[in-house]
């Protein structure tokens, strides 16, 4: 870890001065306490840096959330070991998940299923409950509950070291949860217009606690981000719908992990209550389980929190951005994107270069970073990746 600043710590080796200089800004904010915490997967983002724990008093910057509400991991651990799939047509099984759960951006279930039904009249309690109509924000946010999206969401069938057989998948709140921030992202920087807020970014527009306006995003955040978790939930269960048909065998779940790492919480640090905003990080009290997934083709990993206090009990949530998509694209080739993804079962199309592992920061060298953060319980391996355009 390095202090940058009375206000500023990281914990990253592999960073560069653009993302350095907008985590300076966001760190100078009068109300972060004590100080921003910059993870070993830190890149720049919109507004606040992708990677980072912003801990606020009294106000919250929408953006520093993220557009994507709640987005995360879950992971369940199957009664199988690799030995249960040597052998068989894996392509049959990528296909299988592929037509269970609708993939890439705006795309969504032609009707809502039986196993989503529950869980959207869940949602909606919990909308009542809270005073807001999603219909507001997405007329068919109902349909997009099981669904994955595109860029670096995915569904993958992994092993770990001991080669039993993990479902892994990366996903948020969709189109409704993307619309939820992009109208109090808007707000906060109406107010700031309005009340001749000089802010060094107009991203970095906050809502002020006690305000109605920071109260009804609080509501609407809380809801968008169950419903992400739910969104897991759904299509977990539609994966493992589609392993135990393929290996004709029940799947008893070993373990279940879901984590978000775009999310905002109420939480007690150095002597006072504020709102730590993740945008790109996990949740790591000590002992608590957690999910760091690699980039397309390398490893991921299952950990367990260290609870260090420095970095508000938080850890990276996986690689982090080295290039950005178009620079990618321009830098990469689909052959290079071929030979990474070598023993892999993935559908194999140029739409991905843009998640190409190189276009991202190794792995490896960012859970050495992570050493003080997380423990590392599990490393997977993949063997099928499911991804939309």
């Amino acid at each position: 870890m390095e202090r940058l600043s009375a206000r500023l710590l990281s914990w990253a080796s592999l960073i560069d001065e653009k993302t350095l200089d907008q985590a300076r800004i966001t760190s100078r904010l009068p109300f972060i306490h004590p100080h921003l915490a910059l993870m070993p997967d830190a890149h720049l983002g919109k507004g606040a840096t992708v990677g980072s724990v912003i801990p606020t008093l009294g106000a919250i910057i929408p953006a520093a959330v993220g557009v994507d509400i709640g987005c995360g991991m879950i992971a369940v651990r199957t009664p199988f070991t690799k030995d249960d799939l040597d052998g068989r047509d894996l392509a049959a099984l990528r296909e299988q998940i592929e037509r269970a759960v609708p993939l890439s951006a705006g795309r969504y279930n032609n009707k809502v299923v039986a196993t989503a039904a529950p869980r959207i009249a869940e949602l909606e309690e919990r909308a009542r409950a809270a005073g807001f109509e999603p219909e507001d924000h997405a007329k068919n946010w109902r349909l997009q509950l099981g669904t994955l999206g595109s860029g670096n969401h995915f569904i993958e069938v992994s092993v770990d070291e001991l080669d039993r057989v993990w479902l892994f998948l990366h996903s948020g709140s969709r189109g409704v949860g993307n619309r939820i921030a992009g109208h109090h992202i808007a707000v906060a920087q109406r107010l700031a217009k309005q009340w001749w807020i000089d802010l060094p970014d107009p991203d970095l527009a906050y809502l002020v606690e006690g305000t109605s306006e920071f109260t009804r995003y609080i509501r609407e955040l809380r809801w968008a981000q169950h419903f992400a978790l739910l969104n897991r939930e759904e299509m977990m269960d539609r994966v493992i719908r589609q392993l135990s048909a393929f290996l004709d065998a029940p799947v008893e779940e070993q373990e279940r992990i879901n984590c978000h790492h775009n999310f905002t919480e109420s939480e007690m640090h150095f002597g006072k209550r504020v709102w730590v905003s993740r945008k790109g990080a996990i949740q790591a009290d000590a002992g608590r389980p957690g999910l760091i997934p690699g980039s397309m083709g390398t490893a991921s990993y299952v950990v367990e929190g260290l609870g260090d206090p420095l970095s508000l009990n938080s850890s990276p949530h996986g690689a982090g951005r080295e290039y950005s998509r178009s620079a990618a694209r321009k830098t990469f080739t689909h052959a290079q994107l071929r030979e990474a993804m070598a023993g892999i079962e993935f559908r194999d199309t140029d739409a991905f270069i843009d998640e190409i592992p190189q276009a991202y920061k190794p792995i490896d060298r960012v859970m050495e970073d992570a050493a003080s953060l997380v423990r590392i319980r599990h490393t997977l391996r993949q063997l099928v990746n499911v991804k939309g355009d």
